[in-house]
């Protein structure tokens, strides 16, 4: 039908010319868009038209008329256009079935005309046949054109070309629409044709990549992107034409003419088809996302670096160790921040010094406390020769590392040619105004270079780390101080007794989890008494730190000087009572006591509470007096029996008052094992205390062992989960003094007693062959029965004590004191105590249930102690 020319030769409608121009740009928009390019030269005049060409798009039907006028002939795409099938519409008089009554008089004359064998073309106004199904008096405008024609007989007839008016303005404004939006869209738009050639492109797209739209016409993704982007791009392109599957948000990258900065673009495909629904090509809707992907990029980094500070802060400082806590801050940036990274702290910081030394000029000794490498372990050599974890080592005076130690400011040291390393940021680690030591970071080649925003993440980092490692360093250096302290008041060495073998152990907190702790107020104390008698003490103050250690001293300081006066063992913990309840008063014990009698509202940390076990162990007899505080009840292990729990009266902590203690005197045969403990060894957050004693207990069950293998034993057989508390083990194995070691009489109160005691002293020192002790022990031993004529009441008892001294003890049944005093140049009397003072190594008094002793002691002869002369002590009195 295209080559039937499109000239009217009248008309009755002004926008007639509109209309064909409507079809004309139609025509050219579609048909020379996706047409074969020979459609461009002269040669397609009678070529023809494939499917897909514009008849797809508008309606176009015909039909003829004979010479009387009525429909003869009627084409399929007239039953389309009117909706009238042949048999119906022929012999029909299409004036009086198509055109409104009010026109049918013009419309006879014009079909008069037709008949009369002129041509005619016009809009003419229709309506559709009553009766037809769905469109029952539907109107419409049809452009017509009519051409004379002759029948085989001669006779006149015409035949009708018929469009569909509106179905080409409708085409017009679709057209006008599209050609508005392809080339005013703000986007890069293409039309793509099977060959994966731009067919079409517009403003926008030619004024990214240069030239007007026609000039890329032809042109292909490999003109535009480099080969594996265009490849990638290419194949996309074939996937949308053949499936039809539109494909949304397509990144692709490349370049554009002029410029070397790679961009980054946003594209939508989709298939694009004719009016019968051949596909025909691919669309192309493209937008710059360059600056959104930077934007991304940005938003990106700062929440990996939020993220990277909130994995900081969760991670870093969870221990009080120095090195820990730099291995913390390493694996928390390798390898999300960089790929090597290094921390160096001052010498004189690990080794306790108050001031870590060259922070003048940045050269001082560093040691390498971690190294981390997420490239296969590699060593990090960025600022100098490498240097191993635990090396100590400084950096020369103008190297970037020692500057930024100097100054306290992060400085950028580049990588060396040939290096692994790209760039190394050297960050000084700064807590409270000091500098601690330096971490670096280091990315290599390859990586994305420190940007100013990773280089304030590294400070926040550093800064972070140097403040929890500044903390660790005080914590340390006051855990140690403490420490030492507690240590100094425990017994030194191994403590000696009398009649006793004994062992012990003392764990600080947390000795075997390696982490640091707050020292507890654990102790023990082996105390010497007069008579070959031993005090045994285990204690505990509740709490931790330097508080609970320094209350630990006061109290035994207190149990010590209390056992000197020989005081029972629960006269001894009452005491204890009334100093630690003074110990959180500010006026001492007395306001201690005078604020007990009324309501307060104390200051819970100024209490100070502990419990304690205090036993007094006599080698003649073999007997244990014990008094209880609150404490573990002690363990004994008797030869051939099972370990058993003293029943002792548990009292209340010292720090309480108010409740008297009891005591329980125990007969402890040869051999036996006493052992005293605080709650750390057998209790701990895993194990209730029931279930440690239990333990402790069978633990005990070999008893023959030497004590320091029974000690070593029970700690390890208890899975004592140390970490928690303190533990105080005090074990002694009984060893009474032998019978032949002692020597024991009864004197009359007499005269005659004194000459009788110095005879029996006599005798039993030349049987034991300590004949250098016999002057001494003559001279003191009648001064001691003497006194006790004198002064004394009832019988008089002498006793001699052979251990590792040799103990003289004078009893009688008077209740008064022995004083010293300085006699007077011109006194006859009075020295006697002074004599037993300057002769014997010590003396001195105690209470006894029915009276008093007065004892001395001498050293044994060939010991480290040598002997007074007694002439010139004598002489030393006047």
């Amino acid at each position: 039908m295209s080559e039937i020319p499109a000239k009217a030769t009248e008309s009755e409608d002004p926008s007639e010319g509109a209309r064909a121009r409507a079809v004309d740009g139609l025509a050219s928009a579609v048909g020379g868009a996706l047409a074969a390019d020979g459609a461009r030269s002269g040669d397609a005049i009678w070529q023809s038209s494939p499917p897909g060409s514009i008849y797809d798009y508008i309606k176009v039907a015909s039909f003829s008329i004979g010479p009387d006028g009525l429909v003869d002939q009627w084409s399929l795409r007239a039953e389309h256009l009117f909706g009238i099938p042949a048999g119906r519409a022929v012999g029909m008089d299409p004036i009086e079935a198509f055109i409104d009554p009010r026109h049918r008089e013009r419309g006879m004359r014009k079909m008069a005309e037709i008949l009369d064998g002129r041509e005619w073309t016009g809009v003419v106004p229709f309506r559709m046949p009553k009766g037809v199904e769905g469109e029952c008096g539907h109107e419409g405008l049809a452009e017509v054109y009519v051409m004379p024609t002759r029948t085989e007989e001669g006779e006149k007839a015409a035949v009708c070309i018929v469009v569909d008016v509106r179905t080409l303005r409708s085409i017009e404004t679709d057209l006008a629409a599209s050609q508005a939006i392809f080339s005013q869209s703000p986007f890069g738009f293409l039309l793509i044709d099977p060959d994966l050639r731009v067919r079409r492109a517009n403003q926008r797209f030619a004024s990214i990549f240069g030239g007007t739209p026609d000039d890329h016409r032809g042109k292909g993704v490999h003109d535009y992107l480099q080969r594996g982007e265009a490849e990638r791009v290419a194949a996309t392109l074939r996937r949308v034409l053949e499936t039809g599957n539109s494909i949304t948000d397509m990144h692709v990258t490349g370049f554009v003419p002029g410029s070397d900065e790679r961009r980054h673009w946003s594209v939508n495909l989709y298939r694009v088809h004719s009016g019968s629904g051949r596909p025909i090509g691919i669309a192309w809707l493209g937008t710059d996302i360059t600056a959104r992907r930077a934007a991304a990029r940005e938003a990106a980094a700062a929440r990996r670096n939020l993220a990277l500070l909130n994995e900081a802060g969760a991670r870093i400082g969870n221990s009080l160790d120095l090195e820990t806590t730099a291995r913390q801050l390493l694996d928390v940036v390798v390898p999300g921040f960089c790929d090597l990274a290094t921390v160096d702290l001052y010498q004189g910081l690990l080794a306790g010094d108050e001031t870590p030394p060259g922070l003048a000029d940045g050269s001082g000794e560093l040691r390498r406390v971690a190294f981390a490498s997420a490239v296969s372990d590699a060593p990090f050599a960025g600022t100098g020769v490498p240097v191993a974890v635990g090396a100590v080592h400084h950096y020369p005076f103008n190297s970037p590392c020692a500057d930024a130690l100097r100054t306290a400011r992060p400085q950028t040291v580049p990588g060396e040619d040939g290096g692994l390393v790209q760039s190394t940021l050297a960050v000084p680690m700064v807590a409270h105004d000091t500098v601690v030591g330096l971490v670096q970071f280091a990315r290599t080649k390859g990586s994305e270079p420190f940007g100013d925003r990773d280089r304030e993440l590294a400070v926040e980092l550093a800064a972070r780390a140097a403040v929890c490692i500044d903390n660790a360093r005080l914590y340390r250096r006051e855990h140690e101080r403490a420490l030492i302290l507690q240590r100094s008041l425990l017994p030194p060495g191994d403590p000696e007794a009398s009649g006793l073998d004994i062992a012990c152990r003392y764990l600080p907190g947390n000795v075997n989890t390696g982490r640091p702790s707050e020292v507890g107020g654990d102790w023990f104390d082996v105390i010497e008494l007069p008579g070959h008698r031993t005090a045994l003490v285990v204690g505990d103050v509740m709490g931790r730190g330097l508080r609970a250690a320094v209350a630990m001293g006061e109290l035994r300081t207190a149990v010590r000087t209390l056992a000197q006066l020989d005081l029972e063992p629960a006269e001894v913990l009452s005491q204890l009572d009334e100093i630690a309840r003074g110990l959180g008063a500010p006026g001492g014990v007395q306001q201690a006591t005078r604020a007990a009698r009324r309501p307060r509202e104390a200051d819970l940390s100024e209490v100070y509470l502990a419990t304690c076990v205090y036993a007094v162990y006599d080698s003649v007899t073999r007997r244990c007096t014990f008094a209880n505080a609150g404490h573990l009840p002690p363990v004994l292990v008797e030869p051939g029996e099972p370990a058993l729990m003293l029943d002792v009266p548990p009292g209340m902590p010292l720090g309480v008052g108010g409740e008297p203690f009891e005591e329980v005197e125990v007969e402890l045969p040869e051999g036996a094992l006493l052992a005293l403990y605080t709650d750390g060894l057998v209790e701990s957050r895993d194990h209730p205390l029931d279930e440690g004693l239990q333990a402790f207990v069978s633990a005990l069950s070999d008893p023959t062992q030497p004590l320091e293998d029974v000690c070593d034993h029970v700690l390890n057989t208890l899975d004592t989960h140390h970490g928690e508390d303190d533990i105080a083990l005090l074990m002694a194995r009984v060893q009474g003094l032998p019978t032949e070691s002692v020597g024991d009489w009864t004197l009359p109160r007499e005269p005659r007693s004194v000459g009788r005691a110095r005879e029996y002293a006599r005798a039993q020192l030349l049987a034991w062959d300590m004949e250098p002790l016999v002057d001494t022990t003559e001279l003191l031993v009648s001064e001691l029965v003497t006194n006790a004529l004198r002064y004394g009441e009832g019988e008089i008892r002498l006793r001699l004590l052979l251990d590792r001294t040799l103990v003289c003890e004078v009893w009688d049944s008077g209740l008064v004191q022995p004083r010293r005093r300085r006699a007077r140049d011109t006194d006859e009397g009075g020295r006697g105590l002074q004599l037993v003072g300057l002769l014997s190594a010590a003396w001195g008094s105690r209470r006894t249930p029915r009276g008093k002793t007065v004892w001395f002691e001498l050293p044994l002869p060939g010991g480290d102690t040598s002997l007074t002369d007694p002439a010139e002590a004598l002489l030393s009195l006047f």
